[in-house]
């Protein structure tokens, strides 16, 4: 009988942790892409006038989204603390995930895009349930009730609970990997 010789791993080959490897290595991780959306009640700036103003909505686009539990059912994602959309997420009670399709590019590319008006700018949504704004076009929604803020480095941790989901286009997922979008062909049975 013969045995395969396999690569050994090295710890020569382990390097310390800095920020540019960290990200460089997760880079090669692939990740599907959604959309989350929020809105959270706007204030009239500034504050010595009083009154609540319009609600603020918020979206920003996540390679972070994974399912924690089916028992009872949540889901989770991650967003900087630095974030344009971190006021109004930290304030949000509701929030939508939209998985997105191949197709999606650009509901990617406008919801990952600082200093716009993200909704003028993609205006494929109609506004739902608690107000939360729906992207059209989207492989699944779910809209979530928010039950955890969890702080994590520079990030905080959200966890939620879906209280709806719609699935909508068949189709690809939209992946992020290496920097840029791909997609993911078929899936290739074991």
């Amino acid at each position: 009988m013969t045995t395969v010789e396999r690569p050994r791993a090295d710890a020569a080959d382990l390097l310390p942790v800095d920020r540019d490897l960290f990200r460089a290595l997760l880079r090669r991780q692939a990740a599907t892409v959604t959309v989350v959306t929020a809105v959270a009640p706007g204030t009239v700036e500034p504050a010595c006038l009083g009154g609540l103003g319009e609600p603020v909505r918020a979206g920003f686009t996540a390679t972070s989204f994974t399912s924690v539990s089916l028992d009872p059912p949540l889901v989770s994602f991650c967003l900087g603390v630095a974030s344009s959309s971190w006021p109004v997420l930290v304030r949000a009670e509701h929030v939508a995930v939209h998985l997105l399709g191949a197709g999606q590019r650009e509901a990617a590319r406008v919801f990952a895009t600082s200093g716009l008006d993200r909704f003028a700018a993609y205006p494929h949504w109609t506004p739902g349930p608690f107000g939360v704004p729906l992207l059209t076009g989207a492989l699944a929604r779910l809209l979530c009730r928010v039950v955890h803020r969890v702080p994590a480095g520079d990030h905080a941790l959200f966890v939620a609970e879906p209280l709806a989901l719609g699935g909508g286009e068949d189709g690809d997922p939209l992946v992020y990997h290496r920097g840029g979008y791909t997609s993911a062909g078929p899936a290739v049975s074991a």
